[in-house]
């Protein structure tokens, strides 16, 4: 893919199935059953069979093989299996890569698939432990020392410096978690179904690393989600109607570290996203006007708003005033801080749902939704499309 020219992939092929395990803390059971669970779920919903599946992707961090989960769920021959890297950055590249398999003849069916037990077992909160030796790990050696030890605490460095340059306060990030925790009292999937928060609460909740609260934090989940991808013209012949990927992209910007990318000119923005941004927007023909739902990754409140900004949904230093203004239809799931923390792929679900007519929280109408995934890190992005 280019980063100056449209690309060829979008319209090529669409989500046809979600499936999804219960969202929990403590799942009681193994991440490889979880992803099996989430896979036969989404494929049931697909109208298909695990012998109809030739492809899977998943993330470097997942810890279920793609051969194991095929052999699991009773699936055949593969004719292709990738995995991407950057955690949460993942999510849409997942659905791009499956895309992308499909557009090349190369498979005909692909899950995309992401589970773990992430709260009863390894909790990214708490932080960098042992590891083994890598170039990454130089990385955080500059950091580390510091006492950046945590997610929370890497974005709170680049949270600082936008209030700073744009004269606000850290109560600005609480319109987006308001807005999460409103959609997620609505989600009987979600954790925090029937429990909607205010602008108070938020800014009465504890520190966890200055100018972020507790509850500017995503939450920490034990589950599985899984996505069906086929092409357009198959997708036609399903139960489902079919979420089109208008576009799809990844982005990583210049000094781009993860998590920890202090030494660019500007902390303001997200460069990874702006990437992201140009080739989506190239793509799709579409522009922010014309998004529907905008389903934005929210590990931390902050960057949900460089989000909006660097898509071009408003001004730098103006998404605050455009979130609670509800100018765009916010994380209708509740989002990673309001119905689970699945690596953002209960977001791409949401979206198909929103496609379909089906979400709890559904915005008459919706046509095109804009999803993003982990930001901090290398990243990517999709639009989906109803067909037609």
């Amino acid at each position: 893919m280019s980063v100056r020219a449209r690309d060829c992939l979008g319209g090529r092929a669409a989500i046809v199935g979600i499936g999804a395990t219960e969202f929990s803390k403590d799942s009681g059971r193994s991440e490889l059953r979880l992803a099996v669970e989430a896979v036969r779920a989404a494929l049931e919903d697909a109208g298909l069979r695990p012998a109809d599946v030739d492809g899977l992707v998943t993330f470097t961090m997942d810890t279920s093989p793609e051969i194991t989960v095929a052999q699991a769920c009773g699936m055949g021959e593969l004719s292709f299996f990738s995995r991407v890297h950057y955690g949460g950055g993942a999510a849409c590249a997942t659905v791009q890569q499956a895309a992308l398999a499909i557009a090349a003849g190369v498979a005909d069916v692909v899950v995309c698939y992401r589970a773990f037990n992430e709260r009863s077992g390894r909790r990214f909160g708490s932080g960098v432990r042992r590891r083994e030796p890598s170039a990454e790990g130089t990385a955080l050696g500059w950091t580390l020392p510091f006492g950046l030890l945590t997610p929370a605490s890497w974005v709170a460095m680049a949270a600082q410096r936008y209030l700073h340059a744009y004269g606000l306060t850290p109560e600005v990030f609480g319109q987006v978690a308001v807005t999460a925790r409103r959609h997620a009292a609505a989600n009987p999937a979600a954790y925090f179904h029937g429990r909607p928060i205010t602008l108070a609460d938020h800014a009465a909740s504890r520190w966890i690393a200055e100018p972020l609260r507790l509850l500017d934090c995503c939450q920490e989940t034990d589950g599985g989600q899984a996505l069906v991808v086929t092409s357009v013209e198959r997708a036609r012949d399903l139960p489902r109607p079919p979420a089109v990927i208008a576009a799809a992209a990844q982005g990583a910007g210049r000094a781009q570290e993860q998590m920890t990318s202090f030494y660019r000119d500007d902390l303001t923005g997200l460069p990874e996203v702006a990437v992201v941004a140009r080739q989506l927007w190239r793509t799709s023909g579409l522009a922010p006007a014309d998004i529907d739902v905008g389903i934005l990754y929210d590990h931390f409140t902050p960057f949900v708003l460089l989000q909006l900004e660097e898509f071009g949904f408003c001004p730098p230093g103006e998404a605050a005033a455009f979130v609670a203004e509800d100018r765009l239809p916010l994380n209708t799931h509740g989002g990673q801080l309001g119905e689970a923390y699945l690596h953002g792929m209960n977001g791409i679900a949401e979206a198909v749902r929103q496609l379909r007519g089906t979400s709890v929280n559904q915005i008459p109408g919706a046509a095109r939704t804009l999803v993003t995934a982990g930001t901090g890190v290398p990243t990517s992005g999709l639009v989906l499309t109803a067909d037609g």
